[in-house]
This record gives structure tokens, C-alpha cells and sequence, in this order.
């Protein structure tokens, strides 16, 4: 096939087979792979090709109103969570993985370690959550202490600090 041919298959897989951009995309480079590492063949520029469209999908986002009514049907940890989520702008495995160490009551800041693309940031702690996240705080350091005494409470630590730290793991704020 020369460009000509290879600009109508691309041309077809978007207006007969309707894929996805990025399916288009991956056609293309496959073909250039194809042509230049196997082949040992240039190919020229491939013009006239009708491009698959991308999707432009808006991130759905609750209103005010909205997030207040699911607020206002959770108790406990999980109001506490949905708080961090909304009011912090975490996500849910960035709450899940939050440790105590890496909130700072004094300047209202979360430190997330290891989000989306695995990099660090700050991020505020809201108002509104400080108060019952201290409560709940304590309750759970009583039970930390307990599970200690019993010789448990241990927590897994990250990269090589259990070497480095061998009595950390059981220590507050890792939690």
C-alpha cells in the first residue's frame, strides 16, 4: 500500500467503523512501525484523512445543594471521608491511604503523599471537619493504645522505613 491507501484505510476506520481517536491513532502508528522498522520503507505524508472525532465528556460535578443532601444521610467515619472528599478535593484511595501524620491541624493542610501520577500535594483541611476529625482521632489512638498492649496495632509502612524505623510501625501517626 502507498500513502494514498493507507490515508482511505485510516479514512474508513473512522467514517465506516466509527472508532474512537485513540483506536485511529494506534492504527496509524502500527502502520508507520509497520512500514519503517519492517519494511525499511518511508512513508510519505499521508494527507486527506478524515480523523475520528474525541469525545468531549464534562466531568460531573454535584451542586451545592446536592452534596449537602448526601452529607446530611452519613454518620461517622463515612461523613468524615465524604467531607475530606468534598471539601478537600481528595480522592477516594488518596482517603484511604491518609495517615495521620499528614495532617496538620495548625495550618489547616492535608499532606496527600503518592496521588494521581504518584506525586505529593497539599491540600486544605476543611473547617468544618476539624472538630469531629480531633473526636474521632482520639477515640481511635485509645484504640491504637489498646491494640498495642495486645501486641497489635502494627501498620505496614512505606518503601524501606521498616528497615530504618524497626519500632515505627507500631508508633502514632502512622495510622
Amino acid at each position: 500500500m502507498g500513502e494514498a491507501e493507507i490515508g482511505r484505510f485510516l479514512s474508513s476506520l473512522a467514517t465506516d467503523s466509527h472508532v474512537s481517536a485513540s483506536t485511529q491513532n494506534q492504527a496509524l502508528n502500527a502502520l508507520l512501525f509497520l512500514y519503517q522498522q519492517i519494511l525499511q520503507r518511508q512513508v510519505g505524508w499521508i494527507e486527506g484523512v478524515v480523523r475520528a472525532k474525541r469525545n468531549k465528556r464534562l466531568p460531573v460535578v454535584l451542586t451545592k445543594e446536592e452534596a449537602k443532601q448526601i452529607l446530611t444521610h452519613l454518620r461517622g467515619t463515612t461523613w468524615l471521608m465524604a467531607m475530606l472528599l468534598y471539601g478537600g478535593g481528595l480522592r477516594v484511595m488518596e482517603c484511604c491511604r491518609l495517615r495521620v501524620k499528614d495532617i496538620d491541624f495548625s495550618k489547616n493542610e492535608i499532606l496527600v503523599r503518592a496521588g494521581k501520577g504518584d506525586k505529593d500535594r497539599y491540600t486544605m483541611l476543611p473547617g468544618s471537619v476539624k472538630e469531629p476529625l480531633l473526636h474521632h482521632l482520639e477515640a481511635v489512638k485509645r484504640l491504637h493504645e489498646t491494640d498495642c498492649k495486645r501486641g497489635l496495632g502494627r501498620v505496614a509502612l512505606p518503601y524501606g522505613l521498616e528497615r530504618k524505623y524497626p519500632n515505627a510501625n507500631r508508633e502514632w501517626g502512622w495510622q
